[in-house]
């Protein structure tokens, strides 16, 4: 009886430890879950600066008034008879 009870007891605790901390356990659960988690507000981060640039694209693809824009302010191009005047903040 007491060698039976002892190997419920070495069973439970073999189960135990392989349901907390073994291969598919509840702590690798855990810890896949939050990368998951992790993952998902990387991808819909992603995912808005791709809308942000798909939407760019489609602007300087279609309007001329993008395309000077961005050569006006990143190029520092004016219009021919056009005079540029900076204001400069004290």
């Amino acid at each position: 009886m007491k060698y039976l009870i002892g190997l419920l007891m070495v069973i439970m605790v073999t189960i135990q430890w392989r349901l907390w901390w073994g291969q598919g356990g509840l702590l690798e659960v855990w810890r896949l879950e939050q990368r998951i988690s992790e993952q998902k507000r990387v991808n819909q981060n992603l995912q808005v600066r791709n809308d942000q640039l798909q939407a760019e694209v489609l602007d300087l693809k279609e309007g001329l008034s993008a395309i000077e824009e961005r050569a006006r302010s990143e190029l520092g191009l004016v219009k021919p008879k056009e005079t540029f005047y900076q204001l400069v903040n004290e």
